[in-house]
């Protein structure tokens, strides 16, 4: 078919009809498929992660008694981490563990000061544990405190040391003038049910 032979009317109709045509094929590609493509593409997305929650589920569920073990030695090891967090009268409990504790070492803590009173933590937010704070005062040689400031806070990772002042200037009826004067802060975690 030759369009130059055709009458100028007809070949215009017969462009117009092509072009119609195209612009109807192009809107319903648009309109419809487009959107449909879209949507599929969509919907094979939340077919994915659907599969891959479902595959996390299913290996959760195989793995049940493992998780279970795990849970039991994690609130075991809680626990024993537990073992020496204050408790009950925890006046009493600290005064005791302070001076077990500092027995193996040539420091004197005649003076120990009641307890604060007991707060939140105040270094990580939604902390389950509340903490408390003791000051002591004392005396001893500048390398036996700090034999016993880094034990302290080593052995008990629930304890920390705050505000420690030193006085070379030691009470007078010391026969010592290498003793030293101290006086500090000691913050240690209270488990949650006890106030």
């Amino acid at each position: 078919m030759n369009l130059r032979k055709l009458p100028k009317e007809k070949r215009d109709k017969l462009i117009m009809v092509v072009l119609g045509t195209l612009v109807l094929v192009a809107a319903l590609y648009f309109l419809l498929i487009n959107r449909q493509n879209r949507n599929l593409a969509q919907l094979a997305h939340k077919k994915t992660t659907l599969q891959a929650s479902q595959r996390r589920v299913l290996d959760a569920i195989h793995r049940a008694g493992e998780i279970e073990t795990d849970l039991a030695a994690a609130r075991k090891a809680l626990t024993e981490a537990e073992a020496d967090i204050a408790s009950g009268d925890l006046y009493a409990w600290v005064v005791n563990w302070l001076r077990q504790f500092k027995s193996g070492y040539k420091v004197e803590i005649p003076q120990i000061n009641p307890l604060g009173p007991v707060t939140d933590v105040n270094l990580v937010p939604n902390f389950p544990y509340k903490q408390t704070l003791l000051t002591v005062t004392g005396t001893t040689h500048f390398h036996d405190l700090g034999r016993f400031l880094a034990d302290l806070e080593n052995q008990f990772p629930h304890v920390r040391i705050l505000n420690l002042t030193l006085d070379a200037n030691a009470p007078s009826s010391s026969a010592d003038p290498e003793l030293l004067s101290f006086r500090m802060d000691i913050v240690t975690l209270v488990k949650p049910n006890q106030s």
